[in-house]
């Protein structure tokens, strides 16, 4: 596991703008380190998505602990999106995912809320489910995962 070199010391959500060097490269590391290392996933992780992301971080321990990405409508989807969703190992078992997801979902309310599109690995439907998801579609590989479409109407 590499240690991310930024200390993180707070929950934060931001624009691609507001992010520090420090703290983008922190953020792709993360990524990096859980899905193509752990995963062993070979994808184009810079997918051009980030510059229009809201990025929430959740820290453990000092570093990251929890992360993922908000699209605004119409830009992946016509509904919200939540994507690159991770817990790093340090922090796995520690419900930071669920605070991840709470976060996220009420970032989204505060901006107007709507319904919430994700593309989840499919071995993690009831998780999401436990958040308002309804898995919809067939299964389906993206990068050689299992994924399902999923949708979370604007209702808790």
């Amino acid at each position: 596991m590499y240690r991310q070199n930024l200390i993180i010391d707070k929950t934060f959500v931001k624009k691609f703008s507001g992010l520090s060097p420090d703290e983008l490269y922190s953020i792709l590391q993360a990524r990096n380190e859980v899905f193509v290392v752990e995963q062993q996933c070979v994808y184009q992780d810079a997918d051009g998505y980030d510059r229009e992301a809201l990025h929430v971080v959740l820290p453990y321990e000092a570093w990251i602990g929890a992360y993922c990405r908000i699209l605004l409508p119409r830009v992946k989807y016509t509904e919200w999106s939540i994507g690159r969703v991770l817990t790093t190992r340090a922090a796995r078992g520690k419900k930071l995912g669920h605070l991840l997801m709470i976060t996220a979902l009420d970032t989204i309310s505060k901006q107007g809320g709507g319904g919430v599109r994700i593309s989840a690995q499919a071995y993690l439907q009831r998780f999401y489910e436990q958040h308002g998801f309804v898995r919809i579609g067939d299964e389906y590989l993206e990068d050689n995962i299992p994924h399902i479409e999923m949708l979370r109407t604007d209702q808790p």
